[in-house]
């Protein structure tokens, strides 16, 4: 920002003036929000929520898949090169966010914002697991590079069908023995509600004084001849009225990119959205779901597939409740949120935004291939991929759930070309008066890192005065972890014994 917000005392009536203004109610929104009202308590601070709670839509835990994206067991973060070796940079970057999470969230359980770990986050293994030779042969390259990196060394892995047994039993029930096999484990992973996290984020930012206003949409952002933002929301009832703010954060998952458009800031200015919609099959029954314990992530079986769409056997506890979910399936929508419309994706498209879009067609005819086989797959070939991982799944057992809408970024790289790009990405104004995310994976699981950075970007002139309070919160911040190993046991022990994740 160019400047500290004023502070202004909350409104009474027609009066719609903050300090900061926040779209949607999500995890990002909630973990800024959180943040703000810690480093700044008197600044005013508005949130705009069209459903009528927090985190139903992306960050909702039946809408993702709760990995804790930490780069553990995902095979996505490890692709292999060309010349067979298996970066790690990828992996560790993902790994050094997930442990800023934790120490955030531990921070968060030490003073009372968040309740008791078990409502939010479970210890549990991360397992990838592969079978031919081929796939055996990287994962055998890939755990050869984690375990050299401080932040994985404690990697383990097996090709012995017996030994995989023992982690994760439903892997090798029926399976041929003599089909070669291979599996990683880590033990130190988890299972995160996002959705639980947001609430309770949300609950705290309204006993701190934040104005949330659910059953609230923002239609449209603008600025002023003041420079401040021009907020227009419409409430559920129909009533109309405008907002103003000096910083806006648009974070409204796939509704963030029209909103960005509609602001007219120039960084939002050739990039658009690719829809990409999932489904799960989901299984409740405490018979089936009590046999595994774990995240079991596999490699992409077609080409073409995104990254997104890698399968996993995943054990979930939402509300206090175990089950397991597998997938993803991806699917296609133009709906940029599960709750948004058809029209989405149609009215997202610009002048500025049509090459972009043209070219990233063109260049990605391997995935429009793939996601139109996707639409068409029966339930009987989908139960097919869950019996690849799961040799005796009954598949009565397993329900098919449609899950959350993610939105892939388009935009053009430093040369100009149109790419798809995979991940998540801050886009802000060059003056840092307002900041959106796009994208997805890792989304959820770093959305502390993520907000770091938006405070670094946005908020220059405090962001050196905050240095320390930060620092208290999260020990690693501006450090990594994996070249100091001291520091990451230190971190690893504390994160561990307040979140309770000591196995």
């Amino acid at each position: 920002m160019t400047e500290t917000p004023a502070t202004t005392p909350k409104p009474s009536g027609p009066d719609n003036r903050f300090d900061v203004i926040l779209i949607g109610a999500g995890i990002m929104s909630t973990t800024l929000g959180t943040l703000l009202k810690e480093l700044e308590p008197s600044w005013h601070v508005g949130l705009f929520e069209k459903l009528d709670g927090a985190g139903k839509e992306s960050s909702d835990p039946w809408n993702n898949a709760g990995t804790g994206h930490a780069a553990l067991c995902e095979l996505n973060y490890t692709p292999r090169a060309a010349d067979g070796s298996v970066p790690t940079a990828k992996a560790k970057g993902i790994n050094e966010q997930f442990h800023v999470s934790k120490q955030l969230w531990s921070h968060w359980v030490d003073n009372g914002v968040l309740g008791s770990p078990r409502t939010f986050i479970n210890a549990l293994p991360h397992i990838s697991f592969v079978w031919g030779d081929e796939n055996a042969e990287y994962l055998k390259a890939r755990y050869e590079a984690m375990r050299a990196e401080p932040l994985f060394s404690h990697i383990q892995h097996t090709e012995d069908q017996d030994t995989i047994a023992s982690w994760a039993p439903l892997l090798t029930r029926g399976r041929d023995p003599q089909q070669r096999v291979a599996a990683s484990k880590f033990d130190d992973g988890t299972d995160v509600d996002f959705g639980a996290i947001t609430r309770q984020l949300a609950s705290h930012l309204e006993g701190a004084g934040t104005d949330i206003r659910y059953g609230h949409e923002v239609a449209g952002i603008s600025r002023g001849t003041d420079g401040r933002w021009n907020v227009t929301v419409k409430s559920s009832s129909g009533e109309k009225f405008t907002a103003t703010a000096r910083f806006v954060f648009v974070g409204a998952g796939g509704g963030a990119l029209p909103l960005l458009q509609a602001s007219g800031i120039k960084e939002a200015h050739k990039i658009g959205g690719f829809p990409v919609s999932g489904q799960f099959f989901r299984a409740t029954d405490s018979s089936v779901a009590e046999q595994h314990h774990a995240k079991v992530y596999g490699l992409a079986s077609t080409k073409g597939a995104p990254p997104m769409s890698v399968p996993h056997l995943d054990t979930r506890f939402v509300e206090g409740r175990r089950s397991l979910m597998f997938g993803p399936y991806a699917g296609f929508s133009t709906n940029f949120l599960k709750t948004g419309s058809y029209l989405d994706l149609p009215l997202s498209v610009r002048p500025h935004n049509l090459k972009t879009l043209l070219g990233v067609g063109v260049s990605n005819f391997e995935l429009t291939t793939y996601l139109m086989k996707e639409v068409t797959k029966s339930r009987s070939k989908k139960l097919e991929e869950l019996y690849r991982f799961f040799p005796e799944a009954d598949g009565d057992a397993w329900e098919l759930i449609t899950a959350g809408q993610r939105v892939q970024m388009m935009k053009q790289d430093e040369n100009g070309k149109p790419i798809l790009q995979f991940g998540t990405e801050l886009v802000s104004s060059s003056d840092g008066s307002i900041a959106g995310l796009l994208g997805a994976s890792p989304g959820a699981s770093t959305a502390p890192s993520i907000m770091f950075r938006l405070l670094e970007q946005c908020f220059p002139a405090q962001a050196q005065a905050w240095k320390p309070r930060l620092e208290s919160m999260v020990p690693s911040y501006g450090r990594l972890l994996n070249e100091d190993p001291k520091l990451l046991a230190e971190v690893h022990e504390r994160t561990s014994s307040v979140l309770q994740l000591d196995n």
